[in-house]
This record gives C-alpha cells, structure tokens and sequence, in this order.
C-alpha cells in the first residue's frame, strides 16, 4: 500500500473536485434513500444505477478510494460493487487496512457466487473464508458456516468434516415445538426458526435451521435473507460484536426483530396513506376496491410480522429454559424479548386499524349502492302515476269516453297530461328532499 499523509487521508482535506465528487456521490446514494432501504430493497432502479457506474469510471482509483472511505458503511459497500472489477486491485492498494479487508471479503463481482460460506473469527470481527472445495472447508475452524440452497456435495461436505446430520428442508416447516426446538444426546441444539422477507412485489416467512455444535453455529435455508446479509456486513466492520456461535445466532435474530420492526414503520406509512383517502368526503367504488385490496395487503404483512416475532419469541425461550446462555447473552435475550413485546403492541394496533379502515371502506360502497338504489326508488315514484294512466290510457274505456274527439288531439292531451302529473310528482319529491335537508341543517346548527 502507498504511503499516505493525514491530509491526503483525510477527504474534507481534499482538492475541490474530489470534493465535488463526493457530493456527487452522496446525492445518488440519498436520492434512492439507500441507507434506510438497504436491507428491505433488493436492487436499484437502473438508470440511477448507470448514472453512478459513469460517475466511477471517469475518477482515478486514488480519488474512488478516498470516497470510499468517507462514506458510510453500507454505502460504501454499495459503491464498491459498482466498480468495474478490473480496478479493483488498483482501488485496494489505495484504501486503508480496515476498509481493504471488509471489502475483500464483499467483493462478490470478482469471484462466483457461493452457496456454502464460512467466517472466522479475525481479531474480534468476522472474516470470510471462500470455500470452493471439500478442503478449503476442512482447513477453516469457522464459528459460523451458512448454507444457501446448499447442494448434495456442499451438505456432505458439511456433515463429513464437522460430524453432524444437517435437517431436511421438508423439517424447517413442522409447527410441533418438540420438532423445531430440542437438543440431541451428543449435545446439538437444533433450531428451525421463521424470518421474514419483505419485498415489493411480496411478503413471506423463510424457514431457517440452526445447529449449534461445539460453539459452531451452522445455518441452513433455501434463499438469500437480507437479515443474514446485515449480520455479516455489521460483524464484519464492528469489533466486539461476537465471540463464538451462540453470539452470531442471538444478533441474527436480533437482526429479524430490527427487520420486522422497519416492516412495522412501512405498514404504518401504507396505512396512513389509506386513511387518508378513506376519510374523504366521498369514496368511488373503484377506489374503494383499490383501498381494499392495499389493506388486505398490509394485513397479510402484520399476520406475517406478528407470527415470525412470536417464533423468534418461542426460539429464545427454548434457549433460556435451556440454560445454554452465558449471563451476558441472557440479558441481550431479555433484551429482545423486549423489543418483542414491544412489537406486539404495535400488530395488535395495526389489526386494529385495518378492520377500522376495511369497515369504512366497506361502508363508503354501501352509501354508494344506497343513493343508486335511492335514485332508482326516485324514478320508479315518478313514473307510477303515469303508468296507471298510460293503462288506464291503453283500456278501450278510454276510446269510449273520447268517442267523437279525434284521436290524434285525444291522446296528445293524454301525453300532455301525464307529463304534467309526472313533474308534479317530482317537484313534490324534490321539495320533500329539500325540507329534510334543510331541518338536518338547521339541528347541526343548533348543536
């Protein structure tokens, strides 16, 4: 690595157009508010993405490696998988030891994505190993392999090298506690737990399995949780955060907690927008059709919400009642259970005002079909009079009594006469209306 001076490590010390640059930088990251969704969305709209892969291209690596050190963590993990990976050596010698090493271990663009992960334990942070062979495992001495939709030879390799039998993936789902919680004669303790994943498009609970064997947490799912991805970008970065297994098991669902509650904050916001045009004077049917389908939506994330808290509830539980916690690993349990609670105040709210919301929305349609039939019954007032006399009109009664009047002047008068009797009918109605709504006024004033 190059030598640097305090100024030239420091960017508010830069030049002006580094400083540019990285304002630059920050406006594209803010304006997709990366931050705050980086565990909920799972990708960028690409025109922003473009944008920000040109504005890299044209900066030499000494000025991206600066940038890279100004920004956050987790923009700055965002950033680096946006240079093109042929400047990736010359960006590393550039960037300090601590920020070299979190993103040699993230560079996911410079080697083929892998299924079977394990981290070490590296100077109080995690550090991961690539496994791409039956021996790179076998050297590692991890305190943590996580298995994504892991192949026949990835789970043999697993069960050969740490002598464990890994859970089918039909076991994850069973919903007996003597099936999901328990804790095998050699020792193991196995976990099958329930995290959730929000995207756009859907919501639903991914099962996971843990198995923790002589400090060695092992995991195993069918798909990328952004929950995990957090996990292992904060034990990477902040020293401290774990010391073997059970700690790394703990933060994770710590992480789903934290997870479900940002879900929580999203279903709040959704729901404000609803209500907002619920209590609207007045609800078409095809809004009202629009807002129904948005709340059964956001119930359906709360039932999801409510059931994976509670799983996370009961795999803590199993945990304490098991004395497998060091008193300091009891307290941050007590912790979230906590946070727990806390998060089923808020689910019970939310199911309360849902069925609030879904209520209204349901009484807007009936107002809606109660002046549709109001307008019908009006009408069908209206042409009463004139049916009876347009029968009365159509008897041969009436031939005879207009016997000598030509029929072209007897029925015209005829027609003249119910169109009389039918707009008498209506100012009659209409004059009613408006005397009922005038003394409805006149009460609401009084009030």
């Amino acid at each position: 690595m190059t030598e640097q001076t305090t100024a030239e490590r420091n960017p508010t010390e830069q030049p002006d157009n580094l400083q540019d640059s990285l304002r630059e930088v920050q406006a594209l990251l803010a304006r997709q508010k990366r931050v705050e969704g980086l565990v909920h969305r799972q990708e960028m709209p690409r025109h922003d993405l473009d944008e920000l892969r040109g504005k890299l291209a044209q900066m030499d690596p000494a000025g991206i490696a600066r940038i890279l050190e100004a920004l956050p963590q987790d923009e700055c993990l965002l950033v680096w998988e946006l240079v093109a990976p042929e400047r990736g050596s010359a960006i590393l010698d550039e960037l300090s030891e601590a920020v070299s090493e979190t993103l040699t271990a993230t560079q996911t663009h410079h080697r083929k994505p892998i299924m079977l992960n394990a981290f070490e334990l590296h100077n109080g942070r995690l550090r991961q190993i690539p496994v791409e062979s039956r021996e790179d495992l076998a050297s590692t001495k991890p305190i943590w392999v996580d298995l994504v939709a892991p192949s026949r030879q990835e789970r043999a390799w697993v069960e050969e090298i740490f002598g464990l039998k890994l859970p089918d993936a039909d076991d994850l789902t069973d919903l007996e506690e003597s099936a999901r919680f328990y804790i095998e004669e050699n020792g193991e303790v196995h976990l099958h737990s329930d995290f959730l994943l929000d995207k756009e498009d859907e919501s639903r609970n991914v099962a996971v399995a843990f198995i923790l064997r002589q400090n060695i947490l092992f995991s195993m799912r069918d798909e990328e949780l952004p929950v995990f991805r957090l996990q292992r970008l904060r034990a990477r970065i902040q020293p401290g955060m774990v010391s073997e297994g059970k700690d790394v098991l703990l933060d994770l669902y710590a992480a789903d907690v934290e997870y479900s509650a940002d879900a929580l904050e999203d279903t709040y916001a959704e729901l404000e927008t609803v209500g907002r045009t619920v209590l609207t004077p007045q609800v078409s049917d095809d809004q009202a059709a629009e807002i129904l389908s948005e709340i059964a939506k956001q119930e359906d994330l709360n039932g999801r919400i409510r059931r994976n808290v509670l799983d996370t509830r009961r795999a803590l539980s199993f945990l304490m009642r098991g004395r497998l916690l060091s008193s300091d690993q009891h307290d941050d349990t007590r912790q979230i259970l906590r946070d727990i609670e806390s998060l089923d105040g808020h689910t019970s709210f939310l199911f309360g005002k849902i069925n609030f919301l879904m209520d209204a929305t349901v009484g807007f349609i009936n107002i809606n079909q109660n002046k549709r039939v109001s307008k019908l019954t009006t009408i069908s007032v209206v042409f009463m009079p004139i049916n009876i006399l347009a029968g009365i009109g159509g008897m041969s009664e009436f031939s005879m009594m207009t016997q000598g009047t030509p029929w072209p002047v007897a029925y015209g008068a005829f027609l003249g006469g119910m169109a009389v009797v039918g707009w008498i009918t209506y100012a009659t109605l209409r004059a009613v209306e408006t005397r009922k709504l005038r003394r409805k006024v006149e009460s609401g004033r009084l009030r």
